[in-house]
């Protein structure tokens, strides 16, 4: 009974509503989905809250939840995900991913062969078109892989880490690593780079 006097659900909105968004959006591919994984976040809580114990503080408690709601969403998403089902793809649907990128012989086709990347002033990175350019594409990545990119590069976590978080193997992982830098670069050669 401890517990359940420490939590107030008729505040969460107005104290927490906001944190947990943010820490959604940066989980997440889009707005929608971010407030999914908050709105599913209170309703379990809601749901559990005799299960609530007071071993933490109320946040503590409300993160935790959403943590598990996001986990068990890309969980899921990784083994629904058709790579057919991608708006990089055009043409052939029928072609597997990598056969847009490499011959039978493994070297790369013509259309795909990389180009030279050069940016006319400084680092490309400080570049806010850029920016925007990169955001975009990896939005376009499916929900794990956009997850592995972001958890990768901009959450610089470990390996090991995000095959836990991801519930996926390490060949997996390298699996959707590649083939994620491969639509990247992809894109970014179409919206950004004028080769």
């Amino acid at each position: 009974m401890v517990g359940q006097q420490a939590l107030n659900p008729q505040n969460w909105t107005d104290k927490y509503a906001d944190d947990l968004y943010g820490y959604a959006l940066s989980k997440s591919s889009s707005t929608e989905l971010a407030e999914d994984f908050v709105q599913e976040t209170f309703l379990s809580a809601l749901n559990g809250i005799k299960n609530f114990k007071g071993n933490s503080s109320e946040r503590t408690w409300l993160f935790s939840i959403l943590k598990n709601k996001i986990a068990d969403h890309y969980r899921k998403a990784s083994t629904r995900y058709e790579v057919s089902d991608n708006s990089f793809m055009q043409g052939d649907e029928s072609r597997s991913f990598l056969d847009l990128f490499f011959d039978n012989g493994g070297e790369w086709t013509k259309q795909a062969k990389p180009k030279q990347w050069s940016a006319d002033e400084g680092n490309i990175l400080d570049d806010k078109d850029f920016q925007l350019a990169m955001q975009k594409c990896v939005g376009k990545l499916p929900a794990n892989w956009h997850t592995a990119i972001t958890l990768k590069f901009l959450e610089e976590k470990d390996s090991d880490d995000i095959c836990k978080e991801l519930n996926v193997s390490a060949s997996n992982y390298w699996v959707i690593m590649h083939r994620a830098k491969l639509m990247l670069r992809t894109c970014l050669e179409k919206t950004w780079f004028k080769l």
